[in-house]
This record gives C-alpha cells, structure tokens and sequence, in this order.
C-alpha cells in the first residue's frame, strides 16, 4: 500500500482541495517533488504551501505515521530536511532528530485506483492492460516508446562498459565479446562470453593473417580440438579426415608458445540447436570475420549506413566447415555465410548498443543519435513478444519500436512493476 501512496502521491492522483494538515493547517501541493528510489526520504525537493507559509524540502510517506519510528527517521539527520509526512492512519506524531514535530496529512488512495491496480497484479490476460492499449493516445504511446528505447540502450551500455572494464578498459575487446557473445544467439550466449574473455586477442594479432591459425585458437580456446568433445560416431570420421589433426596439431602449438588453456567443453550447448548455430561455425564464421578485419572497433564506428553495417557483420566460413557441421560429419556444401536474419539481430544488438556505448563513454553524442537512426531504419524484429503486443493493438513499424517493447515486457510486465510504466498509469487512473 506504501508504494501505492507514493504513486497517487507522485502523479497528484488525490484530491487537489481541502487538503489539510492533521493540526488543521491547508495544505496545496505546488510541486510533489522528485521520486526518490534508493536510501532518504521519498520525494526530494517538494514545494508545498502548509498554511501561510511556502516550504521547499522533503517529503516522507508511510501506511502508518508509526512507520517514521520503525524506520528509525526519528534518529536520522538524513529526514531532518522532511518538511511533510504524508500516511493513511495517523496514529501518532512525529518528529526528526532535533526534536522538531512534522506536519502530517492524512492521504487515502482512491478507491478506483486501488481496484484498477488490483486488476493489474491479479489479471490472467497478459498483459493485463491489454484492453486500454487500443485507446491511448498516439503521444502516450510514442512518448513511452521513446523512452523505453533509451532505457534499453542504457542497459546494454552497462553491460558493454562492465566489459570493457574486465578487458582493462580496451573497448577493442569489449566489441568483440559483445559481437562473441551474441553470436551465441541465446542459448550459447554465455558460453561464447565466456570463450571470448579466454582468446588472447593481443597474441592472436600476430597471427591474423594467417585464417587457419585464428581458427585453431579460436576453436582450440573454446575446447572443441579435444577428441573427447566429438561425438563417438564421428571420431573414427574426424582422426581419417585429416584436418582435425592437422588444426589440433597447429593448435597445440600455438597453446605452448602462448601459455593457453582452453575454456571446458562442457559450456557449450547442443540440444534442439539448429546446426547452423553450432559453435563450430559460428566460430568459424567469427574466425573469418577476425581474419578479415571486420571486428574492429574503428571499423565499426566508421559504419554511417544500414548497407555499411550489413557489409561490415557480413562472413562465411572457412572450407572445411562449408562441408561439416562437426568434425568428422560431413553435409552438403554450403558457405555457411549469416543469414539475413542473423544480421538484422546482430546490427540491433550488437553494433548499434556498442556504438551508442561507445558514444556515451567518449563523449560523441553524433555516434549516439546515428545509433537511435539506425533503429529506426531497421526492420522490426519478430518474436513472441512482439507478436503479444500487436496482438493488443500497437504498432510495431520498426526495430527501435522492437527494442522498446521488449524492453516494456522484461523490465515492467514481467516484475508486475504497473506503477512505474505510462501504460500503467493510464489504467490506474481510469474510471
């Protein structure tokens, strides 16, 4: 109920007259103030006019005014600058660390409010504001789709930062973790962050020339030479074959002049993987790409257009594995080369979050607004939660829209967190 008092609170969802003080003194809410989400009062920095005089300060907001006291605030210089203390149930006064009484108002939520949320937390539809969607206004829409796409960037950009910060502040080799890691499409996500952190990227420079020598590093780092890591069907195929003991063979020696120790084999995953998204050609196709120059970060920030981007995540793999999905398992021939699929899913979450983080970390706001462009001139992504919300009227006209909804279902829909989404606020409100 708390949270719910500050939301009626924050959006002025209450009663604008005949609000008084619990010692009988008016009270008009000029400015409730800035919500405050982590330690200190609620709201920073509210204006209010409690009787003749204007306050600008703090406002604190319990179930009970006991609350104040359970909290310890009574104790706590950090409430001293509290200038009003909004509760449902009065049940005592209060005061701050300096012995000073606070003006208290009684507050009830309405009680449409506290139905429409019931109605959200308790639905069985998802999402449970399905039957408002249809109704909101064009710029409620877009206005919250805007800033959900913000909010999704951001999110990526900490986690490209928390990279680059592992890597010892290379950006270089946060790309190419990120690129790694989504290459995994999921499933092998972390395995390939993790295989990424593990290829010594500064020794396999001396060797980028050279594509069977990056292929043996990247697959002899990612545990995948070990004949172990075969399946015994294909063993006997793999050792006739030749190349398996020939990239093994080139691998252990590049693993004794580099001090190398490949990531378990275990990690990677397998089951009801299409086997296009092996590892196997997947690191196949990120060797390529290495060998090719096409993983550099300079590379990447000199991309203006969606045909650059395309061109730059563009690769195929290597011979051998243009007849292989494993080792020792042949298939017809095919180049293997990224779907166009695959690379609308790379470009919206690999090179666009990596050159709106990049922005952000030098300073370059171009790079962060060509970013929001390229989204906007990609085609939408396709996935169940996309299809769930056209189903409940939006439109989805391109990736960003794609991006901001996702973001909408996984950080407010999923945590049932109605009170802090437009949407939200549109339904409690609601007669």
């Amino acid at each position: 109920m708390e949270q719910l008092l500050q939301y009626v609170w924050k959006h002025k969802i209450l009663p604008l007259s005949d609000l008084a003080t619990t010692d009988g003194r008016d009270v008009e809410i000029i400015d409730p103030g800035l919500h405050n989400r982590n330690s200190g009062p609620d709201f920073f920095n509210a204006k209010l006019r409690i009787g003749e005089t204007m306050w600008v300060g703090n406002v604190e907001i319990h179930e009970h005014s006991k609350d104040w006291f359970r909290h310890g605030h009574d104790t706590d210089p950090a409430y001293d600058n509290v200038v009003l203390h909004v509760v449902e149930d009065d049940d005592c006064n209060v005061t701050n660390s300096r012995g000073e009484f606070i003006p208290q108002i009684k507050l009830s939520v309405p009680m449409t409010v506290t139905l429409n949320y019931k109605e959200l937390l308790t639905a069985d539809a998802y999402p449970p504001c399905y039957r408002l969607v249809p109704d909101l206004t064009s710029l409620t829409v877009h206005s919250w789709m805007a800033a959900l796409q913000t909010e999704r960037l951001e999110r990526k950009t900490q986690d490209i930062a928390r990279r680059a910060e592992r890597a010892n502040g290379s950006w270089e080799d946060a790309y190419f973790v990120t690129l790694a890691r989504n290459y995994g499409f999921g499933i092998n996500g972390d395995a390939f962050e993790h295989w990424a952190f593990n290829v010594p990227l500064n020794q396999v420079a001396h060797h980028r020339d050279d594509i069977f020598q990056v292929e043996a590093i990247f697959l002899g780092q990612a545990g995948l030479l070990d004949i172990n890591a075969i399946p015994e069907k294909y063993q006997a195929a793999a050792l006739n074959d030749g190349y398996f003991t020939k990239i093994k063979n080139e691998y252990d020696y590049l693993a004794h002049k580099f001090s190398l120790t490949p990531i378990d084999r275990t990690m990677w995953r397998f089951m009801r993987l299409r086997p296009q998204n092996f590892p196997h050609i997947r690191i196949s196709q990120l060797a390529t790409l290495y060998h090719e120059r096409k993983t550099s970060l300079s590379q990447l920030v000199e991309c203006k257009t969606v045909d650059d981007l395309k061109r730059n995540l563009s690769t195929h793999v290597t011979e051998y594995w243009a007849t292989h999905y494993t080792f020792g398992s042949e298939s017809a021939h095919n180049n293997k080369s990224l779907s166009p699929f695959s690379i609308n899913l790379l470009m919206i979450n690999t090179a666009i979050p990596m050159l709106f983080a990049y922005g952000r970390h030098t300073g370059n706001e171009a790079l962060c607004d060509r970013a929001f462009d390229l989204l906007e001139q990609l085609k939408a992504e396709d996935n169940h939660i996309i299809r769930m919300w056209k189903q409940c009227g939006l439109k989805v006209q391109n990736a960003g829209d794609s991006q901001a909804l996702i973001q909408l279902k996984n950080e407010y829909c999923d945590r049932k967190d109605c009170l802090r989404c437009r949407f939200g606020y549109e339904y409690l409100k609601r007669k």
